[in-house]
């Protein structure tokens, strides 16, 4: 592919991004589970992905699993905080409703949640752990995919693409509204023009 067709592909599929949905992990301890999730994100067209490190070892997420993402990582957009505190506040500062996947008893059923708000931020918690009370306590909506086995969770990338995916499938009856406007879609050209 040369290099005028490979940036008309690269504009073509950026105006097909979805706007104002994020994906947020917590205190991820294996960077291929972050890089599996990133490459779900992509896949559906998020370009935002962002990291907290509450505790435990802060990695690079451009810099590791090139092959559970599939090199997923070079086309997303990453922010990285201390504190779960911290990116709530700035989320809720922009408008993002806060969405937590938790075993909680008053989390209700994805299966019958409306997730078609203009901006969702999805929060995908610690493999082992799942998510920090603190965190839970700050949602505006707790869900939990029910289970029908004898095990009763998920990988947290299976987790994260059956959510990517509900969020998706009921953004498409309304589609336009949430894809990514002109000025953004350039703005992030910019970014990947010479990825």
């Amino acid at each position: 592919m040369g290099s005028k067709e490979r940036k008309e592909k690269i504009k073509d599929i950026i105006g097909r991004r979805q706007n104002g949905l994020v994906v947020v992990l917590e205190d991820i301890s294996d960077p291929h589970n972050a890089a599996a999730v990133i490459r779900s994100a992509e896949a559906f067209g998020i370009s935002n992905v962002w990291l907290i490190f509450n505790e435990g070892k802060s990695f690079n997420p451009r810099k590791v699993g090139d092959k559970s993402s599939s090199h997923a990582n070079k086309w997303v957009r990453f922010q990285k905080f201390k504190s779960s505190e911290e990116c709530i506040t700035a989320l809720k500062k922009e408008g993002y409703k806060i969405v937590v996947t938790t075993l909680d008893s008053d989390a209700v059923s994805i299966y019958t949640t409306d997730f078609e708000y203009d901006k969702i931020a999805l929060f995908f918690g610690n493999e082992h752990s799942g998510l920090l009370k603190e965190t839970i306590a700050m949602a505006d909506k707790k869900v939990h995919i029910p289970m029908r086995g004898m095990v009763q969770s998920l990988n947290i990338s299976v987790t994260a693409g059956i959510f990517i995916y509900e969020v998706t499938r009921q953004r498409m009856k309304n589609f336009e509204r949430y894809t990514i406007n002109e000025t953004d879609a350039r703005e992030m050209f910019k970014g990947f023009e010479n990825v």
